[in-house]
């Protein structure tokens, strides 16, 4: 029962987030509001690149959970759970608190009303709310092999600097 709660929560998480990127993309070609800068596009925001990483982290897990007689403990096993207790855990969990800390104290800082007319409110809640209850989810569902913390420190140390730097 847990393996096909695994696999089902895998294969859901991932088309959540497929479905979440395909309706930015969408977005493409409209105008936008004030307070979205152009420059860099979606890509210099760190709530884009978090969608996108979940993404991926559930696809690998869709396609590590599909793997027919392959043992849990192989490669592609290690790199979903490096990929989720460096990558994915933290910086899902950065995006949402740090997004919701800054939009009490001040909106227009992080998400200006103007942007309302452009994003529908869902869209909003699923780069910056939803994707704490689904991470949430993957702890309950699917146990992780943690690296070392040196390991993981200096890989998502390499990760911040390469993305402040952009």
């Amino acid at each position: 029962m847990t393996l096909i709660l695994r696999k089902v929560y895998h294969i859901t998480a991932f088309g959540w987030y497929t479905f979440v990127i395909k309706s930015l993309a969408a977005k493409d070609g409209e105008e936008l509001p004030p307070g979205i800068f152009v420059y860099g596009g979606p890509w210099k925001y760190l709530t884009f690149l978090n969608v996108l990483l979940q993404m991926s982290f559930f696809g690998l897990a869709v396609v590590n959970d599909l793997q027919l007689g392959k043992d849990s403990e192989g490669s592609l096993s290690r790199c979903k759970d490096l990929l989720f207790s460096v990558f994915a855990f933290p910086v899902g969990m950065f995006v949402v608190l740090l997004f919701w800390t800054i939009f009490a104290y001040d909106r227009e800082l992080v998400y200006p009303a103007t942007i309302d007319t452009f994003f529908p409110p869902w869209i909003n809640h699923a780069m910056h709310t939803f994707v704490l209850p689904v991470l949430f989810g993957e702890v309950l569902v699917q146990p992780h092999v943690y690296p070392q913390a040196k390991h993981a420190l200096a890989a998502l140390g390499l990760v911040g600097l390469a993305y402040l730097s952009w």
